[in-house]
């Protein structure tokens, strides 16, 4: 019984003096796999950086600059990109159930298969983003701009004037320079 006591003791030891496993912390560097769960990371300058499959839960990135960053497969549940740019980013299998994303620039932004269910799209740019199988259930699109992106089922262009939903574009009916013109 002593003995049992004892390990218990010391293995209690060994996680509180960091001998369980290491978790990342808000200031540390971004990297792959980062554990940024609820930080606070708003007005930073982080262009280009790869974030694959990192914990962003209830994180906050308002007014970041994640421009062409890759978010590929992150858990950002809850998480905040009020007014930020992620302009040409990878955010592919991401989980942003609930996120935030009013005013932000998602233009030519990868989406492939991210989980967007309850999301707030309030007024973002997703110019030309591509959302082949996004799940978009009870999404709010309010004045979401989808000019040119490509829409859920990989196929339908958006129209250039689509605010708020996908109207699918006419198709494109230009002679080219090879057909006969009549």
């Amino acid at each position: 019984m002593v003995r049992l006591g004892a390990l218990s003791v010391l293995g209690l030891a060994c996680l509180l003096i960091g001998g369980g496993p290491a978790l990342a912390e808000c200031a540390d560097v971004a990297a792959p796999g980062v554990y940024w769960r609820r930080c606070l990371q708003d007005g930073q300058d982080l262009h280009g950086v790869d974030l694959t499959g990192a914990t962003l839960r209830d994180a906050s990135f308002e007014r970041s600059n994640l421009a062409e960053a890759i978010l590929v497969e992150v858990d950002g549940r809850r998480a905040k990109f009020i007014s930020s740019s992620l302009r040409g980013a990878r955010l592919d299998g991401a989980n942003l159930v609930r996120a935030d994303f009013t005013n932000a620039d998602l233009t030519g932004a990868s989406l492939v298969g991210v989980d967007l269910t309850m999301a707030r799209m309030y007024s973002a740019d997703l110019t030309r983003a591509n959302l082949t199988g996004a799940r978009l259930a009870s999404t709010d699109l309010l004045k979401a701009v989808l000019a040119g992106a490509t829409w859920i089922d990989g196929k339908t262009v958006c129209a250039e004037d689509s605010v708020g939903q996908c109207r699918p574009a006419p198709p494109d009916n230009r002679v080219s320079a090879t057909e006969p013109s009549g």
